[in-house]
């Protein structure tokens, strides 16, 4: 045999043999525990739906997945700290809109780039934001909030879960429209965000469903409209922001990532994993009881959502003229 064959040969023999250790590492995993790291306080969308996820994981893969809330900077500490763990598996990151949505478009230096630091896994679960108000705010439908706004620029404020964020823009996206000036008041997450609404210390609020109905239900807020195009089998009575302003349409979405670097047949393996947990009777009654609507589906399509999405928020983003800090 010449030389040719014989690298051609040995090329083979190596690929084989970094195909089955592939393999081994993947029918091997996880062989520890899993740490989800979630980027904002307990209590929030993401925060549920990964807790849920997480318990129904451990029971599937044989380990336990422990959830690290590392909140502040509007989800960017989280991310960077789940951008810079090891590719092996056993650490997650479950960003969303945000992180791969918005984030990317509005901070000037951020610790991680939200597609090369980043492998996608699979879609968890997605739900339309509330057009909330404290009780003792005037306006009780969005005609007469939109009414009140223009008649008080720069009077009222609104709370959002950090600068850059999806509430921020999506805020921002109904200013911009509605011809509307309020004062953005930033929080570290959706519960001191809302918990300020309902103090009264500040007078509107946009947020998941999935965070805010209960305080709604209870009696706490006030909620006009849903953020999604159409109106939401979870409040179908709750008309859409879109029927006072056309073409407005918002939501938020959680998802699964692994660092750069994971190998495919342990993002294979997960997806397997994640798609099968949410098929589950009890983590469809725990997303079903806190508005969320479940996820699910390839790791490709939920790289074409990251990349869909980051387009989207650039183009509102340059719409209403906000300048990356």
């Amino acid at each position: 045999m010449d030389k040719k064959n014989w690298v051609a040969v040995l090329a083979a023999m190596l690929a084989l043999i970094f195909c089955a250790s592939a393999w081994a590492q993947a029918a091997s995993y996880p062989s520890r525990f899993v740490k989800i790291i979630i980027p904002y306080p307990p209590g929030g969308i993401t925060d549920i739906a990964g807790r849920a996820l997480g318990q129904k994981l451990a029971e599937l893969l044989g380990q336990p997945f422990i959830i690290e809330n590392r909140a502040g900077g509007g989800g960017t500490i989280g991310a960077g700290i789940a951008a810079k763990s090891p590719a092996d598996g056993h650490t997650l990151f479950l960003g969303g809109s945000t992180s791969h949505g918005t984030i990317p478009n509005t901070y000037a230096k951020l610790p991680y780039d939200a597609q090369k630091d980043f492998v996608p896994i699979a879609l968890v679960a997605s739900t339309p934001m509330l057009v909330l108000v404290n009780p003792a705010f005037p306006a009780k439908s969005m005609g007469e909030l939109i009414s009140y706004l223009r008649a008080n620029p720069g009077k009222a404020t609104y709370a959002s879960t950090g600068t850059g964020g999806v509430i921020h823009l999506t805020v921002e996206l109904f200013k911009a429209m509605s011809g509307t000036d309020v004062r953005h008041v930033p929080y570290k997450g959706s519960v001191p965000a809302l918990t300020d609404l309902i103090g009264g210390h500040v007078d509107l609020m946009f947020d998941s469903t999935a965070s805010a109905l209960p305080q709604v239900k209870a009696g706490k807020l006030r909620a006009l409209a849903v953020t999604s195009a159409a109106r939401s089998p979870q409040v179908p009575d709750l008309p859409s922001v879109a029927e006072s302003l056309a073409g407005f349409d918002s939501a938020t979405w959680v998802a699964l990532y692994a660092p750069a670097g994971t190998s495919p047949e342990i993002i294979a393996r997960l997806n397997s994993a994640v798609n099968l947990a949410l098929k589950s009777a009890d983590v469809l009654s725990r997303f079903e009881g806190a508005g969320l609507e479940t996820g699910g589906g390839t790791a490709a399509e939920l790289g074409k959502l990251t990349r869909d999405e980051l387009s989207k928020w650039a183009g509102v983003v340059k719409k209403i003229g906000l300048v990356p800090e």
